[in-house]
C-alpha cells in the first residue's frame, strides 16, 4: 500500500507528524500568551508604582506646604505677642517719648495732693475721660514724683491686633523687676490708665 505524500496532510489529520507539529504550535501560542500577559502585568506594577510614588510625592509636598504655613502663623503670633506684651520702663526719655508718640501729656490727679505735693500722677490723652479728674502739669514734676515714689511705668506698644495701642499702668520698681524676673504675682501698684478710663491708686 502506498504511502500518502506530506503534502495531502489535513489539519484533522492524526499521523504523527502532523500530531506533533500541532502540539508545538500550541505550545508556542500559550507561551506568547502568558509572555503578553506577564509583560502586562508588569507594566501594571509599574504604572500602579509610578502612581503610589507620585501620590507619595504630592502628599509629601502638602504636609511640608501645612508644616510650613503652621511654622509661619506661629511666627506671626509670636511676634503678634511680643508686641502686645506689657514693658516696664523707667527711663525719662523713654517714657516721654512713648507719652507724645500717643498725644499724651503729663497730669496729676486733682484734690489728691497737698502742700507742695501734687498729689497722684497719671499720663492723660487727649479725647478721653481724664478732663474733669485730672490737671496738666510739667514732666520735670511728674518725674519727680516718679522717682521720689520708685516707680516704673508699664506700657504697651501694640494691640493682639497690631494697632497702638495707650495702655499704661504706673507700678513699683521691685514689682517690675520680679515681673521681669517671671514672678507674675507681684501685686503692689500705684494705679493705672488705658487712656479710656483712670482710676485714683
Amino acid at each position: 500500500m502506498a504511502r500518502k505524500s506530506s503534502g495531502s496532510h489535513k489539519e484533522d489529520c492524526r499521523c504523527v507528524v502532523c500530531t506533533a507539529a500541532r502540539k508545538k504550535s500550541r505550545a508556542s501560542a500559550s507561551t506568547s500568551r502568558r509572555g503578553a500577559g506577564t509583560r502586562g502585568r508588569s507594566s501594571t506594577k509599574s504604572r500602579s508604582a509610578s502612581t503610589r510614588r507620585s501620590s507619595s510625592a504630592a502628599a509629601s509636598r502638602t504636609t511640608r506646604s501645612r508644616a510650613s504655613s503652621r511654622t509661619q502663623a506661629r511666627g506671626s503670633r509670636t511676634s503678634s505677642s511680643r508686641s502686645a506684651a506689657a514693658h516696664a520702663l523707667t527711663d525719662h526719655d523713654e517714657i516721654r517719648r512713648w507719652a507724645e508718640e500717643r498725644g499724651a501729656h503729663p497730669a496729676c490727679v486733682r484734690r489728691t495732693g497737698g502742700k507742695g505735693d501734687i498729689g497722684m500722677i497719671r499720663l492723660d490723652f487727649p479725647g478721653y475721660s481724664g478732663a474733669d479728674s485730672l490737671e496738666e502739669i510739667s514732666w520735670d514734676q511728674w518725674f519727680e514724683k516718679f522717682d521720689d515714689n520708685n516707680l516704673a511705668l508699664l506700657t504697651q506698644d501694640t494691640t493682639a491686633r497690631g494697632q497702638r495701642s495707650n495702655f499704661n499702668k504706673l507700678i513699683g520698681r521691685d514689682t517690675a523687676q520680679r515681673r521681669q524676673r517671671g514672678e507674675r504675682s507681684a501685686s503692689r501698684h500705684s494705679g493705672n490708665s488705658h487712656g479710656t478710663h483712670r482710676r485714683a491708686a
